[in-house]
């Protein structure tokens, strides 16, 4: 890549990736996969280790320069920056988006997660060969693991600190990982609504800042946020690797894992749906047709989607 097109073409990939990682139920990984630089990003992530990265910073002595160009390049540095750029932009964009939603709809924006989530399980489920006792055990621990998760987490996982490392690191390595949202594993964290109020509230500090106001917004949103990049940061480099080995050494019991991981999750939008129902003492019988009307959606997104990657191979 050397033209400006390019560089824009690649941004705006970005864009697409980090509007799917921001949304439950969808994979950044698969609009990679979608449009073909899957293979690129994975091979650029597993390129960096503390030996290129001490060679880049190095760089900032003249002398070390021609060398620390030629780590950057090794790592294909200008690709994953501007990648990033368009994931962080929409990430961002999305977030604070679903934040206000959130806040407004949570049933139907929990509802058409739940359509999302629901459509993902569905069309992930026909890859998934459960054909031995070994694939079945690591379906069923999958399914457990997300179900009980998702519970526990929606009533009594706070959002301090460690939990928040742990959630970014989770979900950071998940969005790389084709089938696999990250933002999904966020709700079953019980983290994700209040990550992006997080991050709603750290974007309107920093114009604010920018403005000469909002320092009390960033002082409070700050560590959260720069916990969650350093949980994402040790994720990438621990977690995603684990489960690349685990696919090499055994695919078809890790999918058999993952894909049950996502029909477990399903519970996790219902409760949190009850949670606001409770708060709200709105009854489950007046708020199912909203909810549902907006799975349907959700899941018609999804089936649009996997039309377009069926060719596509996992």
């Amino acid at each position: 890549m050397t033209g400006l097109r390019d560089w824009v073409t690649l941004y705006l990939k970005g864009v697409a990736m980090g509007s799917a990682d921001a949304v439950p139920g969808v994979s950044g990984g698969t609009i990679a996969l979608i449009l073909g630089i899957y293979e690129r990003l994975i091979t650029a992530v597993t390129a960096i280790d503390p030996d290129r990265l001490k060679r880049v910073l190095a760089g900032a002595r003249p002398a070390n320069l021609p060398d620390a160009r030629t780590a950057f390049r090794e790592v294909d540095g200008a690709f994953l920056i501007v990648l990033l750029a368009g994931i962080g932009t929409a990430v961002v964009a999305v977030l604070s988006g679903v934040d206000f939603l959130l806040e407004t709809r949570p049933v139907a924006t929990y509802g058409f997660f739940f359509g999302l989530i629901a459509a993902s399980a569905a069309v992930l489920f026909g890859d998934v060969e459960l054909d031995t006792p070994r694939r079945k055990a690591a379906a069923a621990a999958g399914f457990l693991v997300a179900f009980l998760a998702s519970g526990y987490a929606s009533t009594a996982l706070a959002s301090s600190l460690p939990v928040v490392f742990v959630a970014g690191a989770v979900a950071v390595s998940a969005m790389i990982l084709p089938g696999v949202s990250g933002s999904l594993l966020l709700v079953v964290l019980g983290q994700y609504e209040y990550m992006s109020g997080t991050v709603s509230r750290f974007v309107d500090g920093l114009a604010g800042f920018a403005l000469g106001n909002g320092t009390d917004a960033l002082a409070e949103t700050l560590p959260p946020v720069a916990t969650f990049l350093l949980g994402g940061v040790v994720g990438v480099f621990t977690i995603a690797h684990a489960v690349k080995y685990a696919l090499a050494r055994a695919r078809a019991a890790t999918l058999a894992f993952l894909v049950s991981l996502i029909v477990g999750a399903l519970r996790a939008p219902v409760a949190e749906v009850s949670l606001r129902l409770a708060e709200s003492g709105e009854t489950w019988a007046a708020a199912a047709p909203r909810f549902a009307l907006a799975a349907l959606v959700g899941a018609g997104a999804v089936l649009v989607l996997d039309r377009y990657s069926a060719a596509i191979e996992y």
